[in-house]
């Protein structure tokens, strides 16, 4: 979309992302004490130490790659949250999902893009870990990678009109985000009528 080229959308746009993804793994790293979460290779010994916000700035400064990834990024994060919910996104997976959604949705969006050791390089860990960070991700998905225009649209029109008409949710707000809030909220899979996604849509 032509408003993503604007200079000024995209900073602005990381940023939301940022604080949106800050609040859902703030929020989901209260419930994993009283709920039972299995450990996949997305998950770190120990938080890391770069906010989300800098993790985020950096793969947008490096990445180099074409800005509807960010969103098509987005999109995959929430269906990943929708099939794998006993793998909630929090402060120990989020990172490795973030430089992997991005990586994955260059790969295919982009006619040009660098390969897994450059992410890895960008990510922060090693070539061999972004290899099977890659292939779980893509499992984690069922390898539905395709987006229609009307599910971009979707996507972009929420976080453009979440952007604008209010601050990053709060805590209490993030059923509005990746873990649940984008599975209540933004759940439109490619394979429902248009009835259905009008009745989502509303």
């Amino acid at each position: 979309m032509a408003e993503l080229e604007n200079p000024n959308m995209m900073p602005n746009l990381i940023t939301f992302l940022s604080s949106l993804l800050q609040k859902v793994a703030e929020s989901n790293d209260v419930s994993s004490r009283f709920q039972r979460q299995k450990i996949s290779v997305f998950h770190g010994l120990t938080r890391p130490t770069i906010s989300i916000q800098n993790y985020l700035d950096r793969i947008y400064k490096y990445a180099n790659c074409s800005p509807s990834c960010f969103i098509v990024a987005y999109v995959y994060l929430d269906r990943f949250a929708q099939r794998q919910p006993s793998l909630p996104i929090n402060s120990f997976i989020v990172h490795r999902l973030l430089i992997t959604s991005v990586m994955v949705a260059a790969k295919f969006m982009d006619d040009m893009y660098y390969n897994n050791a450059y992410y890895a390089k960008v990510g922060g860990i090693s070539t061999t870990e972004m290899n099977f960070l890659e292939v779980d991700f893509l499992f984690g998905l069922g390898f539905h990678l395709n987006v229609t225009p009307n599910t971009f649209h979707t996507y972009y029109s929420y976080l453009q009109r979440e952007m604008m008409l209010q601050p990053p949710p709060s805590i209490a707000e993030s059923s509005l985000s990746l873990e649940r809030s984008l599975k209540v909220h933004l759940c439109f899979n490619d394979e429902e009528s248009p009835h259905q996604k009008q009745q989502l849509a509303v």
